[in-house]
């Protein structure tokens, strides 16, 4: 985003009776206010940044504008090829009501320096017992590196982000197909207990507070030897103006336990309010921040390491950006490809989603629920009492769907 924004004057060069103003929120901050506006159809915005958690909840309540129609008028826009599965997350009866600018889904860097010295392999599919072992060789909090980072700070879309994978890959769910809440399950249990035992014993200092922000600093400043969280983190982990790890890595599909894949599967993508009075010049920048072009600026003007990754398939196949990516194209294709509720759960839900649960409940369940994970990271509480309140939330939340337990 930050590179979207100086790159604006391209954009204005073309529209010059396009004016942009841009409101950038941290991300917590961002999803309350975004929601509050269009759900209100306050009209604040004629362009927001929402996801594929948004974008099949909004569409069918005529929050959204479907873009099909301004997508078939622009010359060169190509939606085919766009990743297939985010695609398909965007899209609503048919009709894309929000267009990509990027794509994740997630894997785990590491350190192939640090693996090489320690005598260490990583495997291309690792296990969690495997990172947990990797983590514990490699900690050294006294020369400032922790065995592994991973998101710490309470948000639906922070820490349980990487968390609900990790729930999922462990056998476990949110909710079963009665919508009776399984955070109290065993399998729920032993998920989030192997992740707050690994980030107390083997994570960086305040990892209850740490985001995917927080991460990125200190896997890319050298201080952490693994990191398992988003694929778009590549943008700034191989950024040499701000990473001192550039050629230092190494990438594998997220760590598993009884599933084939962690699935994770996201997208920032951007779409117009109903409401907005401007929803030709609202297309017109947005096609313009997520058209094929787009990305010929970004690795022209700013880098091409810079490129959104995550969102078209042509990005790959762009010279400059095939040779950088060599080492996490494959993971990340391969990661977005397999991020179904097949290869990433052991269970059937009632519900979409992976990283989180697509119901409009989930943003307050999700945030109360990582409030209590966080404390346990922490160390204010224990994990069986951080679950009993968090399951709690369920119950209040799955007797809306029917449930009566």
């Amino acid at each position: 985003m930050q590179d979207a924004i100086s790159l604006i004057d391209d954009f204005t060069q073309k529209h010059p009776d396009i004016d942009v103003q841009f409101v950038s929120l941290p991300e917590n901050e961002a999803r309350a206010k975004i929601t509050a506006s269009v759900a209100s159809g306050g009209g604040e915005f004629d362009v927001v940044m929402i996801s594929n958690y948004e974008t099949p909840l909004w569409a069918p309540n005529g929050w959204l504008t479907d873009l099909e129609p301004y997508i078939a008028k622009t010359d060169g826009y190509a939606p085919d090829d766009f990743v297939p599965t985010i695609k398909d997350a965007l899209t609503v009866d048919g009709s894309m009501y929000s267009v990509p600018f990027y794509g994740e889904s997630a894997f785990l860097v590491y350190r192939q320096d640090l693996f090489a010295e320690a005598g260490l392999t990583m495997p291309e599919h690792p296990s969690w017992d495997d990172v947990r072992d990797f983590a514990s060789t490699l900690h050294d909090p006294d020369a400032g590196m922790s065995g592994i980072a991973l998101r710490g700070l309470a948000g639906w879309g922070e820490n349980l982000a990487p968390m609900s994978t990790v729930i999922n890959t462990f056998g476990g769910c949110w909710f079963d197909m009665d919508w009776a809440p399984q955070l109290s399950s065993p399998e729920v249990h032993d998920a989030v207990s192997m992740y707050v035992d690994t980030l107390r014993s083997y994570g960086q200092p305040g990892s209850a507070t740490s985001g995917f922000g927080e991460c990125l600093t200190r896997f890319s400043q050298g201080n952490a030897a693994m990191w398992f969280d988003a694929s778009s983190m590549v943008s700034g982990v191989e950024n040499p103006d701000s990473s001192t790890v550039v050629g230092k890595t190494g990438y594998a599909l997220g760590p598993t336990l009884e599933t084939p894949y962690a699935g994770w599967l996201y997208s920032w993508a951007l779409a117009i309010p109903e409401t907005s009075q401007k929803k030709d010049a609202a297309w017109e920048f947005i096609a313009w921040m997520t058209h094929p072009d787009y990305f010929q600026l970004v690795g022209n003007e700013v880098g091409w390491e810079a490129l959104p990754p995550g969102s078209r398939l042509s990005t790959y196949e762009i010279p400059e950006y095939a040779e950088l990516s060599k080492n996490y194209a494959k993971p990340t294709l391969d990661s977005m490809e397999n991020s179904t509720q097949e290869n990433s759960m052991t269970v059937e839900v009632p519900y979409d989603g992976l990283q989180n649960v697509v119901i409009p409940e989930f943003q307050d369940l999700g945030t109360r629920v990582g409030q209590q994970f966080s404390a346990a990271i922490a160390g204010q509480k224990s994990v069986d009492e951080a679950l009993k309140q968090s399951q709690g939330f369920a119950e209040s939340v799955a007797r809306t769907y029917g449930w009566e337990g």
